[in-house]
């Protein structure tokens, strides 16, 4: 049976105030289009109170400045944060091992605690460090050397290359590739591309998220490192040496060249670029599709290819949506310009033409 919980304590967990029955019973969070009679349901602003009509909920979150309404609610400074924090109460659930899958391949001196649940056709390298209630789903690989620490959970088909460090309570979603070799050649007299050797390796901190199909490249020398907190999409590119710092986000398809510097709290949006060898300052915020070749100071925010202050951006988008009018009304000037030279000169030409005759 789901979880179970008073309006009270609810309110409690997020700091809240009650407003209506405390003593109601609520037994999940849902959507407003969704949530049933025995659930709960949220608006981020006071003008979303409108889509609560014909809403089934048995209770809702609302902001402060939200006036009261005929639902049972708890009013918080931010609706969205807390209906965040309730939902995971909710779904919170505690550990259960279900151990070692009979085909799981493992090699030499291994250590594995027995509170794991470890999948089908899971591949474990030799001397690999595993934590508590570390969850591998069927079909990851684990390299040599590795380490995972608590409650790290690697869904299926994940690879771990060999001495990757990952941190406490990481989700890595499927099909990521992390500590592969980075991309990097040098070129001979003839034109071959030659091999750089990788021989670093990646560290991903605690509370840290990958999702499905991001690569993360092993450093050539050194570590490629994702501090605490950072948060990354599906489909990203990190290359190799790459630093990137606390509570960050990397949207879907962004990509990072090796040895750039990434601050804390910084958000690229979904396919931005950053070149390699640079310096992204903390908060610094890429729009979507945003390309970046130079350094950016702390809190800049940038779009556009190449990428320049936001607002000169959108004053630039905004110009190129009228270029067809510009040139037209260009190609009209020109065609007056014109016009007004051919009188000029005639004008001109008239008193000399007379001088002459006299």
């Amino acid at each position: 049976m789901a979880n179970s919980f008073t309006l009270q304590e609810l309110a409690s967990l997020v700091g809240g105030e009650v407003r209506g029955d405390k003593n109601l019973s609520i037994r999940g969070l849902n959507g407003i289009k969704y949530a049933s009679d025995e659930e709960i349901t949220f608006i981020t602003g006071a003008k979303k109170s409108e889509e609560l009509s014909g809403c089934r909920a048995a209770a809702v979150i609302i902001p402060l400045d939200c006036e009261a309404l005929d639902l049972p609610c708890i009013r918080v400074e931010n609706p969205d944060l807390a209906a965040a924090v309730i939902h995971n109460h909710f779904l919170k659930k505690t550990f259960a091992s279900a151990g070692i899958h009979p085909s799981v391949c493992m090699g030499n001196d291994c250590h594995i605690p027995e509170e794991v649940t470890i999948g089908p056709f899971v591949s474990i390298g030799d001397r690999v460090r595993i934590g508590e209630r570390v969850t591998l789903y069927p079909g990851v690989v684990i390299g040599s050397d590795c380490i995972l620490g608590d409650e790290t959970i690697l869904h299926a088909n994940v690879s771990i290359g060999d001495r990757t460090i990952i941190g406490k309570r990481v989700i890595i979603y499927t099909g990521a590739a992390i500590g592969s070799d980075g991309f990097g050649y040098t070129k001979d007299r003839e034109g071959r591309y030659i091999k750089k050797p990788q021989v670093g390796n990646v560290r991903i901190d605690d509370d840290v998220e990958i999702g499905a199909n991001s690569c993360v490249d092993r450093a050539a020398f050194g570590s490629t490192r994702i501090r605490r907190g950072t948060k990354i999409d599906n489909l990203v590119m990190i290359g190799h040496n790459v630093d990137v710092g606390e509570n960050a986000i990397l949207v879907a398809q962004a990509g990072i060249a090796g040895s750039t510097t990434i601050g804390n709290n910084v958000i690229l949006g979904a396919k931005a670029g950053i070149a390699g060898h640079l310096h992204i300052g903390d908060g610094v915020m890429v729009a979507a599709k945003g390309g970046v070749h130079c350094n950016l100071h702390e809190g800049a925010v940038v779009g556009g290819y190449p990428a320049i202050d936001i607002v000169k951006w959108r004053k630039a988008v905004a110009a190129y949506n009228r270029l067809p009018e510009m040139i037209k009304e260009l190609k009209m000037l020109r065609k007056q310009v014109n016009r007004l030279d051919v009188r000029s000169q005639y004008t001109d030409e008239g008193p000399d033409q007379k001088r002459e005759e006299e």
